[in-house]
C-alpha cells in the first residue's frame, strides 16, 4: 500500500507521528474508529511508511558521513602537506595579515614499544563479559547453567 492509500486519519497522523510524543499518539491512534482488522491492517501500512523513511535517512546519514569523512581526509593531507613544506624548509612560523601558521611542539604522550615488559601498576584490569551466545547454545543443546534460563518472547512480524 502506498501513502495515497491511507485514508485521510492514518495520512494525518503519520504528518504528526514525528511531532507528537508516544502517549498523545497511541490516544490519536485508538481514537480513530475503524474495525480490527482494518485497523491493524492501515496501522501496519502506516509502520511501513515510517519504515520507509527511515530507510531513507539512513542512507542520508551515510552519504553525508562517506562525504564528511572525504573533507576530514583532505583537511589532514593538506595539513600534512604544509607540515612537510615548512620542515623541509625550516620555517616554524608564516604570518600573514589574516591567519598565522606555525609549527609547535605538542605535550608529550607515552609510545609503548613493548606492553610485555610494563609492570603490572600500569594494566587497568578488565571486568569479565558474560558470551550470551555461548550460554543460548548450551541451553539449546538441553544442558543446564546455572543463573540463567532460556527465554522465548514474542514479538510483531509485519509481511
Amino acid at each position: 500500500m502506498k501513502l495515497y492509500e491511507l485514508t485521510d486519519d492514518y495520512l494525518k497522523l503519520m504528518e504528526m507521528a514525528e511531532e507528537l510524543d508516544e502517549e498523545t499518539f497511541q490516544d490519536t491512534l485508538e481514537s480513530i474508529e475503524d474495525a480490527i482488522e482494518e485497523k491493524v491492517e492501515k496501522t501496519a501500512f502506516l509502520i511501513r511508511n515510517l519504515e520507509a523513511d527511515v530507510i531513507a535517512i539512513k542512507e542520508e546519514e551515510k552519504r553525508l558521513k562517506d562525504r564528511r569523512q572525504a573533507l576530514e581526509n583532505k583537511i589532514q593531507r593538506m595539513k600534512d602537506y604544509l607540515f612537510e613544506q615548512l620542515e623541509k624548509a625550516g620555517i616554524d612560523r608564516v604570518k600573514r595579515p589574516l591567519i598565522t601558521v606555525s609549527i609547535q611542539n605538542n605535550p608529550p604522550s607515552v609510545r609503548v614499544i613493548d606492553e610485555k615488559i610494563i609492570p603490572s601498576d600500569f594494566m587497568i584490569p578488565v571486568a569479565p563479559k558474560i558470551d550470551k551466545k555461548a550460554i543460548l547454545e548450551r541451553l539449546k543443546k538441553g544442558e543446564e547453567v546455572p543463573g540463567v534460563e532460556l527465554a522465548q518472547g514474542r514479538s510483531l512480524r509485519i509481511r
